[in-house]
């Protein structure tokens, strides 16, 4: 199998198609995004905006409840986040230059060792 990468399955069927959660910063927290991952049954760690807890505080008992965010996850996010931002510090990680998927991931495990030596 040149050019495709194995990922070990946990258990039998079909794979699956959607996240178990997903973190997001405060670009996504709309109304029609949170919809969708509810609809979809995908748990969010999204913050609201101050502007978007004003409105629901003015709406009162209108404006709902407030969205769920549990602050020990987004944390995650930021390491998360931080961790590619140096990865990306690499040109041929940033840039993509390998036309082949098994090449750039050769290219981002060096880059991870040489981050990690650094560290």
């Amino acid at each position: 199998m040149l050019g495709q990468i194995s990922v070990p399955r946990s258990g039998v069927g079909r794979p699956r198609t959607r996240p178990d959660h997903v973190l997001a910063d405060k670009a996504y927290t709309s109304r029609s995004n949170r919809r969708y991952l509810r609809r979809r049954g995908i748990r969010h760690t999204i913050p609201e905006r101050l502007d978007q807890q004003r409105h629901r505080h003015n709406r009162g008992s209108q404006g709902g409840r407030p969205t769920g965010f549990d602050r020990e996850h987004y944390k995650k996010r930021n390491t998360v986040e931080r961790a590619i931002n140096r990865l990306k510090g690499f040109r041929a990680v940033a840039t993509r230059y390998e036309k082949r998927a098994y090449i750039y991931l050769g290219t981002v495990a060096l880059a991870a060792l040489m981050v990690w030596l650094r560290t």
